[in-house]
């Protein structure tokens, strides 16, 4: 039996919700952004979109694009809570879920049909689900495929609803432009169009094995995928891989005194939401960008996992002594993997001075929470990060 497959994705997720939380912001070019010298823009409404704005770009190219535009700073927490609400009711209609981001992801309803009607039956009941629950509208595709299921749910943005016959692939693909094809950007389109072809019908009647004779594996690759083909699974993933957080500075930071702070602050953000997601980890990863946007990573793999911020962020200095320290740093980054959800071993009368400090952390860090919880993020701060800015 052909599988069902739906692409299913929150249209302007960010923005969206901006304008959800504030009404007034409805119909508004609503750009969700970092700071205006050194950000970029993290998602745009579709008004805002009218005028070139879109995800990447540098904040300050959108506001010169679009002054009217009403600029707000992302709010990671809300879009994360958000988004597990959505990904509990995709959950209603089947368990093989795959997120592929906060706002997207690819259901197998399959075996859900006989309970839940077709594809599009249960497409439609997500959508008025995610809008009657959430207030959010959301784009999907169904197709028995998932590379065209997501084509489908891009076509029928926003808030739209397309639906592939089964065995359809083939013609549904076929009038389309080769860019739509994924692994086709613009200097393969441009070899390709030296070849004469310009949609992906045209790729999926070569003869089989000619692409791959001038591209290799890729060319393979792109003449199944032409063809309808694309035997991937929905995999599941329910689990967090990793939780992190990472901040863009407002002027280059050099040295390990100055990274000091915002390095803490960051380790205490990422546990205070181990502790309130119940679990712990024991990689830790220090992200660091260069002025000159060069990426690097360092990770370590502490002996028994963690959710406590000071521990993290002791790691994460080590880690910092094995990076340049003398070059200019634009943002800093922590996330802890190798999450575990199993309780803290419980210490007895006869525990080392380690596990006591370790058990009296864990108290500290409970009380600090409750604290965050009821008086905000700024209730109570270490004295390391006196004097220093409040992260944007």
């Amino acid at each position: 039996m052909p599988r069902t497959i739906l692409h299913c994705d929150l249209d302007a997720f960010y923005a969206s919700v901006e304008a959800l939380d504030d009404p007034s912001l409805r119909g508004r070019p609503v750009i969700v952004a970092g700071d205006v010298r050194r950000g970029v823009v993290c998602a745009a409404s579709y008004e805002a979109r009218r005028y070139g704005v879109h995800s990447a770009m540098p904040t300050a190219q959108a506001r010169r694009l679009c002054p009217d535009g009403v600029f707000r700073p992302p709010r990671f927490e809300r879009y994360e809570a958000l988004s597990a609400q959505v990904m509990g009711i995709f959950h209603r209609y089947t368990p093989l879920v795959e997120p592929l981001s906060l706002d997207e992801a690819f259901l197998d309803v399959t075996a859900s049909q006989a309970l839940f009607g077709s594809g599009g039956a249960i497409a439609r009941g997500i959508k008025t689900a995610v809008r009657g629950e959430c207030g959010l509208t959301i784009s999907a595709g169904v197709a028995d495929v998932k590379f065209a299921a997501k084509i489908a749910s891009d076509l029928g943005k926003p808030d739209g609803l397309v639906e592939v016959p089964p065995g359809g692939v083939p013609e549904f693909l076929a009038p389309l432009p080769l860019k739509r094809l994924w692994g086709v950007g613009p200097v393969t389109e441009r070899e390709l169009a030296g070849l004469g072809l310009q949609t992906i019908g045209d790729l999926a009647r070569q003869p089989r094995g000619a692409l791959a004779q001038l591209l290799g594996a890729h060319g393979e690759f792109l003449e199944a995928l032409a063809r309808g083909e694309d035997p991937r699974a929905v995999t599941p993933d329910d689990a967090a891989r990793s939780i992190g957080g990472e901040d863009t500075f407002e002027h280059d930071l050099v040295g390990r005194a100055a990274l000091a702070a915002p390095i803490l602050a960051q380790s205490r953000r990422v546990a205070q939401r181990l502790r309130a997601a119940g679990l712990a980890g024991r990689t830790i990863t220090l992200k660091i960008k260069y002025a000159d946007f060069e990426l690097c990573t360092r990770r370590c793999t502490l002996p028994r996992a963690t959710d406590d911020g000071r521990a993290i962020y002791e790691a994460a200095l080590e880690q910092l002594e094995r990076t340049d320290l003398h070059r200019p740093v634009r943002l800093t980054g922590i996330s802890v993997s190798g999450l575990t959800d199993e309780p803290t071993r419980q210490c007895d009368l006869f525990e080392d001075a380690r596990a006591r400090e370790a058990r009296r952390r864990g108290q500290l860090n409970a009380a600090l929470d409750a604290i965050t919880a009821r008086f905000g993020d700024e209730a109570v701060v270490p004295a390391d990060l006196t004097g220093h800015p409040r992260r944007r």
